[in-house]
């Protein structure tokens, strides 16, 4: 090097590589050290050392800039850079997987060189002189310069030349086509020009001036990538919805200088549209390998963008779609009257490019939501686009070349797109206020296909949903598709009571077997099943006839009758296996719908007591069969569930009662079967999955409300004490590793834990001193939980029992107790379990950011006042692990944390307590 010699190049070298290693430690928080103490570290450094870290990089890359044999330096120099300006300038953690980024809160000791123009430039002028990655890497360096915040600035002088400075480098990029033929390099620039308009308004934009010939230049790039759809796939993104907010700003243009976006947005879109048919045709002559259809996230990423671009000049470009659909609608309405005039890849073309089309226009119907724009041309021109999409709909099932074309993967498609196009349309235009608001659309509608409102257009929707569900039967994803729409079509009061007056509904209400929809008869659409008679329940109960309900449930009667009379020697067949998962999804679908006591006692007063007894003979001969006992399970779960009171039965029911004892027999069944068989390979799917489960039955039942629990001992009744011993010897059957690794079951784990803590706290204590202190000692790992649910849980679990020591042995009220001989016995033998835990919540509180303060404070006053000396050695060793010069202030912190709390646990108290806490945590972390 002309400037170096060749030790002072490797000591260079070695300079920069160990910033850049710096600077990337303090991305990444040393997982052995608290959150807080790495945030504080990486704010220090943030103020201190940054800016010149950063200064050296751009040093370093102007002294590099003309010499070509230290690309290795160079490389070093541009990676610290870009790690300087993606540093968390903020301590907001941002999500360094996703690619869109927010605006870059600099620092105000960073103006200075964020407004020299020679900051910006030099990253343009690396990215002219180098290849990827240092090419690459500049160009993301300028995403984030053209990020940063406008506060940053001293005034809008400084700000319009920062612009003018990248509006001038992507100019002469796309001028000079330099690098883009790389497509990192292709990638990072759109990227760049989305970036402009996402942090610059368009008044700013169009008054620089060679905004004309930018403009001009960047709509060409975007029509040429679209042309290019197969390499530049996923940079389409980014410059569609550069354009969609361009477009979105004209309303708000307040210069005098013109947008010149009436003369490109139209080409672009129909760029676009061309692009998709272009797609179509060579993923059928097998030209790519993917379909672009397939890739659901990067669709709709192109679609939320479309709509406003579509909507910009709405005339011409609808009369562009509309002169593109129009000869593939004929195609395909013709294909489906005479079965042999196209080939199948001809049929696979058409359909795609429907398909296409339909996507296209269900986008721009919903885009009426956020359209600025609510003329009445443009309800007509709405109208326009949906007839067609209705006359489609009239054909695409009708034919007999059409009718076998349901296991193709371009007919589901073009389903799938018809069922978001129902999504949107209903969204806009269904319902009593949008019928009153799009007089126009009906009106066109009328006239074109004979749709005159939107109770004639809900019909023509659940017609489809009828025909889907009885054409597909091995689509999952057809048939997943069409129930969620039926679903969020039944969740609505006015629109589910327009559903019953529709004769289609009707019809699915009273035949809703396999029969008539096949999908209820094949094993991988199960799933399905629930939400199908989820919704069905909705519909069936927004009426209160039990005439119609019994009619219902008569085909799930009849599964029940046959597998009651099932003899044993043909219960573990196949047949009846699929007749059991598949009665116990209906019956967990229907239940869910129950949301009153009224809906709620119809299907109590079904099952109990004539079919409950068949539950338990099911486990006690499936339980080695998790995709059998999972759904029982399961509909155990939903069926205890107390949600908005629904089981509220009368003063002098015993059903809350009775309800409980079968709860009790199908966990004592399951949960004595299962801990009988070896551990399999999979211990989650045949061991822990079932457990959660039934601990969340348990846990539903005894927080429910319904049951008076004091009449089972009162009358020598074990199906409580029972139902608690084996979940109690599920949950300690399970590693707390295990535990603590799968969500699930720790949710439901330490949620049972919670509800027995508060409410059946003898039987903690009652436990032996090993069981107990494995319990507690859980409790404490589950407070560590990044999941807040769990942490509350075992916080509200550990604030039982301290309350419960507390008040029967602290205060002395009940010392003779046996409970309280056990807690005494329990203590004695383990000494240290509560100052562990009060340990753990301290450290917690003061260094951690917990976002449930509030429910971890609960605990700590109980824990403070039971003991003294506990207090007394933890606040020791806070002090002496702090550095000497801060002992004295945190012990007046320690000080200020008691003043005016008493020795009560008593509500007022707590508050008090937990007032001085987040006192005491902010004095503390201020140190």
């Amino acid at each position: 090097m002309k400037f170096l010699n060749q030790v002072t190049v490797e000591h260079f070298y070695i300079g920069l590589k160990i910033l850049n290693q710096l600077i990337a430690e303090m991305h990444q928080a040393n997982p052995g050290l608290p959150l807080t103490h790495h945030r504080k570290t990486a704010c220090s450094f943030r103020d201190l050392a940054l800016l010149q870290v950063f200064q050296i990089s751009l040093t370093s890359l102007r002294q590099l800039q003309n010499d070509a044999s230290g690309e290795k330096l160079q490389e070093q120099a541009i990676g610290l850079a870009l790690k300087c300006l993606s540093f968390d300038f903020v301590g907001t953690s941002l999500d360094e997987s996703s690619e869109d980024i927010g605006t870059i809160q600099i620092p105000s000791s960073w103006r200075a060189i964020v407004e020299d123009v020679k900051t910006v430039q030099i990253f343009f002028d690396y990215y002219a002189i180098t290849k990827p990655p240092i090419s690459s890497e500049s160009l993301e360096c300028l995403v984030r310069l053209a990020s940063v915040r406008r506060s940053l600035f001293s005034g809008e002088t400084e700000r319009s030349k920062y612009l003018i400075s990248f509006m001038r480098g992507t100019r002469d990029i796309l001028q000079y086509q330099q690098g883009l033929g790389q497509h990192e390099n292709y990638h990072e620039y759109c990227r760049l020009l989305g970036r402009l308009k996402t942090n610059y308004q368009l008044s700013e934009l169009v008054n620089v001036e060679i905004y004309g010939d930018w403009i001009r230049l960047v709509a060409e790039f975007t029509m040429k990538s679209l042309e290019s759809w197969q390499w530049a796939s996923g940079s389409v993104y980014y410059l569609l919805g550069l354009w969609s907010r361009l477009v979105s700003s004209v309303a708000y243009l307040k210069s005098d200088c013109p947008s010149l976006l009436d003369d490109y947005v139209p080409q672009i879109t129909e760029s676009y549209i061309k692009s998709r048919f272009d797609s179509v045709q060579a993923v059928v002559d097998k030209k790519i390998s993917e379909d672009p259809l397939e890739h659901r996230e990067q669709l709709q990423d192109q679609l939320d963008s479309l709509p406003y671009l579509c909507r910009f000049q709405y005339e011409k470009t609808s009369s562009y779609i509309i002169d593109r659909l129009e000869p593939v609608l004929e195609a395909y309405t013709n294909a489906g009257r005479f079965s042999t005039s196209k080939t199948s890849s001809d049929l696979t073309c058409v359909e795609g490019q429907l398909t296409w089309l339909i996507h296209i226009i269900g986008g721009i119907i919903r885009g009426r939501q956020s359209s600025s724009t609510s003329s009445e041309i443009h309800e007509v021109i709405d109208g326009d686009l949906a007839a067609r999409v209705f006359q489609l709909i009239q054909v695409m099932d009708s034919g007999v070349h059409i009718e076998a074309r349901y296991n193709e993967r371009s007919k589901q498609r073009l389903d799938l797109a018809i069922l978001i196009f129902f999504q949107n349309f209903r969204r806009v235009y269904v319902g009593d206020q949008a019928m009153h608001s799009s007089k126009q659309l009906y009106l066109r509608l009328g006239e074109l296909v004979g749709l005159q409102d939107h109770v004639v257009v809900l019909n023509i929707i659940v017609q489809k949903i009828a025909t889907n569900l009885k054409r597909y039967r091995q689509s999952d994803e057809v048939i997943g598709e069409t129930l969620a729409l039926f679903q969020e079509l039944a969740a609505g009061y006015m629109s589910g009571k327009m559903l019953l007056k529709l004769d289609a509904v009707n019809f699915i209400l009273g035949h809703h077997t396999k029969d008539f929809f096949p999908f209820l008869d094949e094993f991988g659409s199960t799933r399905n099943r629930t939400l199908f008679y989820f919704t069905l329940g909705r519909l069936l109960f927004m009426e209160d006839s039990p005439s119609k309900f019994k009619a219902f449930v008569a085909p799930l009667q009849k599964v029940f009758m046959m597998l009651e009379e099932m003899a044993d020697s043909g219960f573990r067949s196949n047949e009846v296996k699929c007749a059991i998962i598949g009665l116990m999804r209906d019956l967990r679908g229907l239940t869910m719908a129950t949301n009153s006591r009224r809906t709620y006692g119809l299907v109590f007063d079904w099952l109990y007591p004539t079919h409950v007894s068949l539950f338990v003979r099911i486990i006690q001969r499936w339980t080695d069969t998790p995709e059998v006992m999972t759904p029982l399970l399961k509909f155990m779960a939903e069926f205890v569930l107390n949600k908005t009171q629904r089981l509220a039965f009368d003063s002098s029911s015993p059903n809350g009662i009775l309800l409980f004892r079968e709860v009790s027999k199908v966990i004592v069944a399951y949960g004595t079967i299962i801990l009988s068989q070896p551990v399999s390979a999979d211990p989650y799917t045949y061991l822990y999955k079932g457990i959660w489960i039934t601990l969340t039955i348990l846990t539903r039942a005894l927080a429910g409300n319904y049951v008076n629990f004091g009449v089972f001992e009162l009358y020598g009744d074990q199906a409580l004490s029972s139902a608690l011993e084996i979940a109690l010897k599920m949950s300690l059957a399970i590693p707390l590793v295990d535990v603590l690794a799968f969500r699930k079951l720790a949710r439901a784990y330490f949620g049972l834990l919670e509800v027995l803590c508060h409410n059946h706290t003898a039987v903690i204590v009652n436990l032996e001193t090993e069981a107990f202190a494995h319990i507690v000692g859980s409790l404490e790992f589950g407070l560590k939980s990044l999941d807040v649910s769990i942490s509350s849980q075992c916080a509200s679990a550990v604030d039982s029992l301290a309350g419960f020591y507390f008040s029967k042995i602290t205060t002395g009220e009940s010392r003779a107790s046996t409970e309280a001989v056990n807690m005494t016995r329990h203590l004695s033998q383990c000494p240290n379990i509560f100052l562990e835990i009060l340990k753990t919540l301290f450290e917690l509180v003061l260094l951690e950011d917990c976002a449930n303060q509030w429910s971890l404070s609960r605990p700590m006053l109980s824990l403070i006042l039971i003991s003294e000396q506990i207090y007394s050695n933890l606040r020791a060793q806070l002090l002496s692990s702090q550095p000497s010069d801060q002992q004295h202030r945190l012990a007046e912190c320690f000080d200020k944390l008691m003043a005016d709390v008493a020795r009560t646990i008593e509500p007022k108290n707590r508050d008090k307590f937990t007032q001085n806490l987040t006192v005491f945590r902010h004095e503390f972390r201020a140190t």
